[in-house]
This record gives C-alpha cells, sequence and structure tokens, in this order.
C-alpha cells in the first residue's frame, strides 16, 4: 500500500503551507511538493499537491476528501504509488 496521494484541482491561490494544515489532519505528514512551487512566477489555472504520509492508513482516510471544496475548487484526491508516472487504479 502507498504513503502517498495526488491532490489535483487545487486553486492556483492555494499555499503549501494550507495544504499541509488541511492534510496534516488525516495524519502525519513527512512529505508535501505543490506544483508549481509557492515562489514560482508561472500563471496556471490550477495546481496539483503530493502529499506523502507517515501511515499508509492515511491515504485511505484522505481520500474522503474528494469533491470537497477547498479554497474555491472542489479537490480531487488518489493514492500515487511512488516510482510510478501515473495514480494506481483503485
Amino acid at each position: 500500500m502507498t504513503n502517498v496521494i495526488q491532490v489535483t484541482n487545487v486553486s492556483p491561490s492555494t499555499t503549501s503551507e494550507q495544504m499541509r494544515t488541511l492534510f496534516g489532519f488525516l495524519g502525519n505528514i513527512e512529505e508535501l511538493k505543490l506544483f508549481p512551487p509557492d515562489e514560482s512566477s508561472l500563471p496556471v489555472t490550477s495546481r496539483v499537491c503530493f502529499v506523502k504520509f507517515l501511515e499508509p492508513e492515511s491515504v485511505g482516510v484522505s481520500q474522503h476528501l474528494t469533491n470537497t471544496v477547498f479554497v474555491d475548487r472542489a479537490l480531487i484526491v488518489v493514492p500515487f504509488a511512488e516510482g510510478c508516472t501515473r495514480p494506481t487504479s483503485i
């Protein structure tokens, strides 16, 4: 089982700290990456976030946040197998 989730449809105005706060309620976060990064000057319409939890159980719990409106977008949360180029199928 993977410890990583991919969160898509993230609002361009969302910060990595906001994402860390949201997913931190669901489990201990080992690593969080938001693309493009907060300091990027690239114009974007949506962002992608990868969250690596310490416990794989947090992945299942975090999937319940799919369709939750955060800032101004409905988030899409899927498990992500490390080393793969696409999310794993459920």
